[in-house]
Protein backbone atom coordinates (compact mmCIF):
# COMPACT_ATOMS: atom_id res chain seq x y z
CA UNK A 1 0.00 0.00 0.00
CA UNK A 2 2.73 2.69 1.07
CA UNK A 3 4.66 1.76 -2.11
CA UNK A 4 1.58 2.64 -4.23
CA UNK A 5 0.85 5.58 -2.70
CA UNK A 6 4.64 6.42 -3.50
CA UNK A 7 4.41 5.11 -7.12
CA UNK A 8 1.37 7.59 -7.61
CA UNK A 9 2.96 11.04 -7.06
CA UNK A 10 5.95 10.01 -9.40
CA UNK A 11 3.72 8.89 -11.97
CA UNK A 12 2.05 11.84 -11.81
CA UNK A 13 5.16 14.30 -11.68
CA UNK A 14 6.46 11.93 -14.97
CA UNK A 15 2.91 12.52 -16.99
CA UNK A 16 3.65 16.80 -15.83
CA UNK A 17 6.76 16.78 -16.96
CA UNK A 18 6.27 14.62 -20.58
CA UNK A 19 3.29 17.69 -20.79
CA UNK A 20 5.61 20.79 -20.14
CA UNK A 21 8.02 19.12 -22.29
CA UNK A 22 5.71 18.41 -25.04
CA UNK A 23 4.16 22.05 -25.13
CA UNK A 24 7.45 23.20 -25.42
CA UNK A 25 8.51 21.41 -28.27
CA UNK A 26 5.27 22.24 -30.36
CA UNK A 27 5.71 26.00 -29.00
CA UNK A 28 9.11 26.37 -30.39
CA UNK A 29 8.24 24.32 -33.49
CA UNK A 30 6.18 27.18 -33.86
CA UNK A 31 8.37 29.91 -33.53
CA UNK A 32 10.34 28.67 -36.24
CA UNK A 33 8.02 27.23 -39.02
CA UNK A 34 8.84 30.08 -41.73
CA UNK A 35 12.52 30.14 -41.10
CA UNK A 36 13.33 27.31 -44.08
CA UNK A 37 9.97 29.22 -45.53
CA UNK A 38 11.27 32.95 -46.69
CA UNK A 39 12.12 32.26 -50.42
CA UNK A 40 8.73 30.92 -51.02
CA UNK A 41 6.93 33.35 -48.57
CA UNK A 42 8.28 36.02 -51.28
CA UNK A 43 7.65 34.19 -54.24
CA UNK A 44 4.34 34.06 -53.32
CA UNK A 45 3.01 36.89 -51.72
CA UNK A 46 5.67 39.53 -54.03
CA UNK A 47 7.85 40.49 -50.99
CA UNK A 48 12.01 41.06 -50.66
CA UNK A 49 13.93 38.69 -48.52
CA UNK A 50 14.56 41.87 -46.12
CA UNK A 51 10.72 42.15 -45.66
CA UNK A 52 9.93 38.05 -46.17
CA UNK A 53 12.06 37.94 -42.83
CA UNK A 54 9.35 40.05 -40.81
CA UNK A 55 7.51 36.86 -40.43
CA UNK A 56 10.52 35.45 -38.13
CA UNK A 57 11.16 38.57 -36.50
CA UNK A 58 7.48 39.87 -35.48
CA UNK A 59 7.36 36.69 -33.80
CA UNK A 60 10.90 37.23 -31.79
CA UNK A 61 9.80 40.66 -31.06
CA UNK A 62 6.16 39.90 -29.18
CA UNK A 63 7.90 37.58 -27.82
CA UNK A 64 9.68 39.26 -25.89
CA UNK A 65 7.36 42.51 -25.15
CA UNK A 66 4.68 40.05 -24.24
CA UNK A 67 7.19 37.39 -21.88
CA UNK A 68 6.16 40.06 -18.77
CA UNK A 69 2.93 39.64 -19.09
CA UNK A 70 2.38 35.31 -17.86
CA UNK A 71 4.61 35.02 -15.24
CA UNK A 72 1.88 37.32 -13.05
CA UNK A 73 -0.79 35.75 -14.56
CA UNK A 74 0.76 32.15 -13.58
CA UNK A 75 1.23 33.70 -10.42
CA UNK A 76 -2.83 34.33 -9.34
CA UNK A 77 -4.56 32.29 -11.81
CA UNK A 78 -2.88 29.21 -11.45
CA UNK A 79 0.49 27.77 -13.65
CA UNK A 80 -1.90 25.60 -15.59
CA UNK A 81 -4.74 27.43 -16.28
CA UNK A 82 -1.87 29.82 -18.28
CA UNK A 83 -0.08 27.12 -20.02
CA UNK A 84 -3.40 25.28 -21.15
CA UNK A 85 -4.98 28.12 -22.45
CA UNK A 86 -2.23 29.89 -23.94
CA UNK A 87 -1.47 26.26 -26.20
CA UNK A 88 -4.77 26.35 -27.05
CA UNK A 89 -5.13 29.96 -28.65
CA UNK A 90 -1.29 29.21 -30.04
CA UNK A 91 -2.62 26.49 -32.10
CA UNK A 92 -5.45 28.19 -33.65
CA UNK A 93 -3.26 31.14 -34.41
CA UNK A 94 -0.83 28.73 -36.03
CA UNK A 95 -3.83 27.05 -38.21
CA UNK A 96 -5.07 30.80 -38.91
CA UNK A 97 -1.66 31.34 -40.53
CA UNK A 98 -2.11 28.51 -43.07
CA UNK A 99 -4.98 30.69 -44.64
CA UNK A 100 -3.36 34.20 -44.23
CA UNK A 101 -4.82 36.28 -47.70
CA UNK A 102 -1.50 38.75 -48.01
CA UNK A 103 1.90 39.31 -46.18
CA UNK A 104 0.47 41.98 -44.08
CA UNK A 105 -2.02 39.50 -42.25
CA UNK A 106 0.73 36.85 -41.90
CA UNK A 107 2.70 38.61 -40.06
CA UNK A 108 0.37 40.03 -38.00
CA UNK A 109 -0.82 36.09 -36.81
CA UNK A 110 2.80 35.52 -36.72
CA UNK A 111 3.09 38.03 -33.76
CA UNK A 112 -0.66 36.70 -32.23
CA UNK A 113 1.65 33.35 -32.17
CA UNK A 114 4.63 35.28 -30.76
CA UNK A 115 2.50 37.08 -27.80
CA UNK A 116 1.08 33.33 -26.73
CA UNK A 117 4.45 31.17 -26.77
CA UNK A 118 5.45 32.96 -23.71
CA UNK A 119 2.17 31.57 -22.27
CA UNK A 120 4.16 28.31 -22.05
CA UNK A 121 7.95 29.61 -21.74
CA UNK A 122 7.58 32.06 -19.45
CA UNK A 123 5.63 29.78 -17.12
CA UNK A 124 7.25 26.58 -17.74
CA UNK A 125 10.08 27.17 -15.62
CA UNK A 126 8.09 28.07 -12.55
CA UNK A 127 5.41 25.04 -13.09
CA UNK A 128 8.71 22.83 -12.91
CA UNK A 129 10.03 24.65 -9.88
CA UNK A 130 6.57 23.81 -7.89
CA UNK A 131 6.97 20.28 -9.38
CA UNK A 132 10.61 19.56 -8.42
CA UNK A 133 11.90 21.36 -5.60
CA UNK A 134 15.25 23.13 -5.30
CA UNK A 135 16.69 19.33 -5.17
CA UNK A 136 15.65 18.41 -9.13
CA UNK A 137 15.14 21.82 -10.40
CA UNK A 138 18.38 21.36 -12.71
CA UNK A 139 17.37 18.24 -14.19
CA UNK A 140 13.88 19.13 -15.01
CA UNK A 141 15.29 22.66 -16.40
CA UNK A 142 17.53 20.52 -18.69
CA UNK A 143 15.08 18.35 -19.96
CA UNK A 144 12.69 21.30 -20.66
CA UNK A 145 15.30 23.40 -22.35
CA UNK A 146 16.20 20.21 -24.54
CA UNK A 147 12.79 20.34 -25.54
CA UNK A 148 12.82 23.83 -26.55
CA UNK A 149 15.73 23.21 -28.65
CA UNK A 150 14.20 19.89 -30.27
CA UNK A 151 11.13 21.90 -30.98
CA UNK A 152 13.32 24.84 -32.82
CA UNK A 153 15.18 22.16 -34.97
CA UNK A 154 11.48 20.08 -35.83
CA UNK A 155 10.18 23.53 -36.61
CA UNK A 156 12.63 24.53 -39.11
CA UNK A 157 13.54 21.36 -41.18
CA UNK A 158 10.43 19.84 -40.57
CA UNK A 159 8.38 22.96 -42.23
CA UNK A 160 10.61 23.01 -45.22
CA UNK A 161 9.89 19.06 -45.78
CA UNK A 162 6.46 19.65 -45.25
CA UNK A 163 6.94 23.03 -48.18
CA UNK A 164 8.62 20.77 -50.06
CA UNK A 165 6.13 17.73 -50.17
CA UNK A 166 2.60 19.74 -50.23
CA UNK A 167 2.78 23.51 -49.77
CA UNK A 168 4.29 26.30 -46.89
CA UNK A 169 0.72 26.55 -45.88
CA UNK A 170 0.06 22.88 -45.04
CA UNK A 171 3.09 23.24 -42.84
CA UNK A 172 0.92 25.73 -40.88
CA UNK A 173 -1.72 22.83 -40.91
CA UNK A 174 0.37 20.21 -39.53
CA UNK A 175 1.86 22.34 -36.55
CA UNK A 176 -1.65 24.02 -35.90
CA UNK A 177 -3.03 20.82 -35.27
CA UNK A 178 0.50 19.46 -33.29
CA UNK A 179 -0.21 22.43 -30.55
CA UNK A 180 -3.86 21.76 -30.15
CA UNK A 181 -2.79 17.85 -29.35
CA UNK A 182 -0.53 19.48 -27.25
CA UNK A 183 -2.79 21.66 -25.21
CA UNK A 184 -4.71 18.89 -24.73
CA UNK A 185 -1.48 16.60 -23.26
CA UNK A 186 -1.42 19.67 -20.59
CA UNK A 187 -4.87 19.68 -19.90
CA UNK A 188 -4.64 15.64 -18.75
CA UNK A 189 -0.95 15.77 -18.02
CA UNK A 190 -0.56 18.84 -15.17
CA UNK A 191 -1.92 19.15 -11.86
CA UNK A 192 -3.31 22.63 -10.54
CA UNK A 193 -1.48 24.22 -8.77
CA UNK A 194 -2.01 26.37 -5.58
CA UNK A 195 -4.62 29.95 -6.48
CA UNK A 196 -3.95 32.38 -4.15
CA UNK A 197 -6.35 33.16 -1.52
CA UNK A 198 -7.46 36.69 -3.02
CA UNK A 199 -8.52 35.23 -6.24
CA UNK A 200 -10.63 32.44 -4.54
CA UNK A 201 -12.45 34.94 -2.70
CA UNK A 202 -12.98 37.25 -5.60
CA UNK A 203 -10.51 39.88 -5.05
CA UNK A 204 -8.68 39.46 -8.94
CA UNK A 205 -7.55 42.95 -8.77
CA UNK A 206 -5.88 43.05 -5.76
CA UNK A 207 -4.65 39.41 -6.72
CA UNK A 208 -3.52 41.00 -9.87
CA UNK A 209 -1.89 44.06 -8.66
CA UNK A 210 -0.29 42.17 -6.00
CA UNK A 211 1.71 39.55 -8.39
CA UNK A 212 2.85 42.11 -10.90
CA UNK A 213 4.32 44.52 -8.22
CA UNK A 214 6.22 41.52 -7.11
CA UNK A 215 7.15 40.88 -10.31
CA UNK A 216 8.79 44.72 -10.52
CA UNK A 217 10.48 44.24 -7.44
CA UNK A 218 12.55 41.64 -8.60
CA UNK A 219 14.32 44.66 -10.70
CA UNK A 220 15.82 45.70 -6.89
CA UNK A 221 17.79 42.17 -6.89
CA UNK A 222 21.47 42.65 -8.10
CA UNK A 223 21.92 38.83 -8.48
CA UNK A 224 18.56 38.37 -10.71
CA UNK A 225 19.49 41.28 -12.92
CA UNK A 226 22.89 39.88 -13.49
CA UNK A 227 21.05 36.45 -14.60
CA UNK A 228 18.93 38.74 -16.81
CA UNK A 229 21.68 40.25 -18.34
CA UNK A 230 23.39 36.86 -18.73
CA UNK A 231 20.47 35.62 -20.50
CA UNK A 232 19.93 38.37 -22.72
CA UNK A 233 23.49 39.05 -23.65
CA UNK A 234 24.18 35.44 -24.33
CA UNK A 235 21.29 35.06 -26.70
CA UNK A 236 21.97 38.23 -28.54
CA UNK A 237 26.12 36.55 -29.35
CA UNK A 238 24.13 33.46 -30.56
CA UNK A 239 21.05 34.64 -32.63
CA UNK A 240 23.42 37.47 -34.22
CA UNK A 241 25.97 34.60 -35.40
CA UNK A 242 23.31 32.27 -37.13
CA UNK A 243 21.55 35.41 -38.57
CA UNK A 244 24.24 36.51 -40.51
CA UNK A 245 26.36 33.30 -40.68
CA UNK A 246 24.16 32.66 -44.30
CA UNK A 247 25.73 35.68 -45.21
CA UNK A 248 29.48 34.48 -44.71
CA UNK A 249 28.66 31.10 -46.12
CA UNK A 250 27.07 32.32 -49.71
CA UNK A 251 29.63 34.21 -50.58
CA UNK A 252 33.14 33.68 -51.66
CA UNK A 253 35.29 31.88 -51.10
CA UNK A 254 32.42 28.96 -49.90
CA UNK A 255 30.00 29.82 -52.03
CA UNK A 256 27.29 27.21 -50.81
CA UNK A 257 23.54 27.07 -51.82
CA UNK A 258 20.94 28.21 -49.32
CA UNK A 259 20.01 24.21 -49.12
CA UNK A 260 23.84 23.74 -48.17
CA UNK A 261 23.56 26.63 -45.42
CA UNK A 262 20.34 24.95 -43.72
CA UNK A 263 21.73 22.09 -42.89
CA UNK A 264 24.66 24.54 -40.72
CA UNK A 265 21.37 24.74 -38.11
CA UNK A 266 21.26 21.16 -37.37
CA UNK A 267 23.76 22.13 -34.79
CA UNK A 268 21.46 22.83 -32.61
CA UNK A 269 20.69 19.54 -32.37
CA UNK A 270 24.24 20.05 -30.16
CA UNK A 271 21.35 21.65 -27.29
CA UNK A 272 19.30 18.63 -26.87
CA UNK A 273 22.06 16.70 -25.74
CA UNK A 274 24.23 19.57 -23.82
CA UNK A 275 20.90 21.11 -21.95
CA UNK A 276 20.22 17.88 -19.82
CA UNK A 277 23.51 16.90 -19.76
CA UNK A 278 24.33 20.49 -17.62
CA UNK A 279 20.74 20.43 -16.21
CA UNK A 280 22.17 16.91 -13.90
CA UNK A 281 25.49 18.15 -13.59
CA UNK A 282 23.74 21.25 -11.51
CA UNK A 283 22.85 18.67 -8.86
CA UNK A 284 26.92 18.28 -8.80
CA UNK A 285 28.48 21.25 -9.41
CA UNK A 286 27.76 25.07 -8.72
CA UNK A 287 25.63 26.95 -10.88
CA UNK A 288 27.93 29.35 -11.66
CA UNK A 289 30.38 27.17 -12.40
CA UNK A 290 28.56 25.91 -15.08
CA UNK A 291 27.23 29.31 -16.13
CA UNK A 292 30.94 30.30 -16.43
CA UNK A 293 31.93 27.01 -18.83
CA UNK A 294 28.63 27.87 -21.01
CA UNK A 295 29.83 30.76 -21.70
CA UNK A 296 34.04 30.22 -22.37
CA UNK A 297 32.89 27.39 -24.05
CA UNK A 298 30.18 29.30 -26.41
CA UNK A 299 33.19 32.51 -26.94
CA UNK A 300 35.25 29.54 -27.96
CA UNK A 301 33.27 28.62 -30.71
CA UNK A 302 32.89 32.18 -31.99
CA UNK A 303 36.61 31.93 -32.24
CA UNK A 304 36.42 29.15 -34.27
CA UNK A 305 34.22 30.35 -36.61
CA UNK A 306 37.24 33.33 -37.97
CA UNK A 307 39.67 30.95 -38.73
CA UNK A 308 38.20 30.85 -42.44
CA UNK A 309 37.74 26.85 -43.00
CA UNK A 310 34.66 25.63 -43.37
CA UNK A 311 35.88 22.52 -41.34
CA UNK A 312 35.93 25.30 -38.51
CA UNK A 313 33.07 26.45 -38.68
CA UNK A 314 30.96 23.55 -38.75
CA UNK A 315 32.82 22.48 -35.43
CA UNK A 316 32.34 26.09 -34.23
CA UNK A 317 29.02 26.34 -34.92
CA UNK A 318 28.79 23.04 -32.63
CA UNK A 319 30.79 24.32 -30.06
CA UNK A 320 28.94 27.49 -29.70
CA UNK A 321 25.39 25.55 -29.69
CA UNK A 322 27.16 23.36 -26.62
CA UNK A 323 28.11 26.97 -25.01
CA UNK A 324 24.57 28.35 -25.36
CA UNK A 325 22.74 25.46 -23.93
CA UNK A 326 24.83 24.59 -20.99
CA UNK A 327 24.65 28.36 -19.77
CA UNK A 328 20.94 28.32 -20.83
CA UNK A 329 20.05 25.09 -18.86
CA UNK A 330 21.35 26.64 -15.59
CA UNK A 331 20.74 30.57 -15.76
CA UNK A 332 16.59 29.67 -15.49
CA UNK A 333 17.19 27.48 -12.67
CA UNK A 334 18.89 30.11 -10.75
CA UNK A 335 16.63 32.66 -11.70
CA UNK A 336 14.15 30.29 -9.98
CA UNK A 337 16.00 28.78 -6.73
CA UNK A 338 16.90 32.79 -6.32
CA UNK A 339 13.52 34.53 -6.30
CA UNK A 340 11.84 33.64 -2.95
CA UNK A 341 9.08 34.80 -4.09
CA UNK A 342 6.83 35.60 -7.06
CA UNK A 343 8.73 32.86 -8.76
CA UNK A 344 6.75 33.18 -11.91
CA UNK A 345 7.34 36.78 -12.62
CA UNK A 346 10.95 36.53 -11.69
CA UNK A 347 10.72 33.69 -15.00
CA UNK A 348 8.30 36.23 -17.10
CA UNK A 349 11.03 38.65 -16.43
CA UNK A 350 14.22 36.41 -17.14
CA UNK A 351 12.13 35.63 -20.80
CA UNK A 352 11.61 39.32 -21.31
CA UNK A 353 15.32 40.41 -21.25
CA UNK A 354 16.37 37.06 -22.88
CA UNK A 355 14.03 37.80 -25.96
CA UNK A 356 15.13 41.54 -26.06
CA UNK A 357 18.54 40.26 -26.37
CA UNK A 358 17.49 38.44 -29.48
CA UNK A 359 15.61 41.36 -31.08
CA UNK A 360 18.72 43.25 -30.60
CA UNK A 361 20.90 40.24 -31.81
CA UNK A 362 19.20 40.01 -35.37
CA UNK A 363 19.76 43.47 -36.32
CA UNK A 364 23.26 45.26 -34.26
CA UNK A 365 25.32 42.62 -35.94
CA UNK A 366 24.07 43.68 -39.47
CA UNK A 367 26.10 47.17 -38.68
CA UNK A 368 29.54 45.10 -38.18
CA UNK A 369 28.99 42.84 -40.68
CA UNK A 370 28.67 46.32 -43.12
CA UNK A 371 31.77 47.85 -41.88
CA UNK A 372 34.38 44.69 -41.34
CA UNK A 373 32.79 41.45 -42.72
CA UNK A 374 32.58 38.59 -40.60
CA UNK A 375 35.18 39.77 -38.28
CA UNK A 376 32.68 42.29 -37.25
CA UNK A 377 29.67 40.13 -36.83
CA UNK A 378 32.00 38.33 -34.41
CA UNK A 379 33.33 40.99 -32.21
CA UNK A 380 29.51 42.59 -31.54
CA UNK A 381 28.58 39.36 -30.56
CA UNK A 382 31.67 38.50 -28.68
CA UNK A 383 31.76 41.98 -26.96
CA UNK A 384 28.03 41.02 -26.17
CA UNK A 385 28.35 37.55 -24.38
CA UNK A 386 31.41 38.88 -22.60
CA UNK A 387 29.02 42.07 -20.98
CA UNK A 388 26.92 38.93 -19.72
CA UNK A 389 29.28 36.89 -18.72
CA UNK A 390 31.29 39.84 -16.56
CA UNK A 391 27.85 40.97 -15.25
CA UNK A 392 26.77 37.27 -14.01
CA UNK A 393 30.19 36.60 -12.26
CA UNK A 394 30.06 40.18 -10.66
CA UNK A 395 26.66 40.50 -9.57
CA UNK A 396 25.75 36.68 -9.06
CA UNK A 397 28.69 36.57 -6.55
CA UNK A 398 27.45 34.18 -3.42
CA UNK A 399 28.40 37.00 -0.90
CA UNK A 400 25.90 39.51 -3.32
Amino acid sequence: MRLAARSAPRAAERSAIVAVAVAAVAAFADAYITQPLLPILGHDYGVSPAVAGASVSAVVFAMALSSSAYGPLGDFLGRKRVMVVGCLLLGLATFACAFAPDFRALVALRAVQGALIPAISAVAVAYLGDLGGKRDLGSLVGIYIGATVTGGFIGRVGSGMIADALTWRASFVAYGGFTLVAAIVLGFGLHERRVPRELREGNVGQAFAGAYGAMFRHIGNPKLVGAFLAGATLFFGFIGVFTYLPYLLTAPPFSLSTGAVAWFYASYVAGIFAAPIAGRLSNRMSQQTLVAIGFSVALLGLALTALGSLVAIVIGTIVLCVGMFVAQAIVPTYVNVTARVAKGGANALYQAFYYVGAVFGSTLPGLGWEWYGWPGVLATCAASMVLGFVAFTVLCREDV
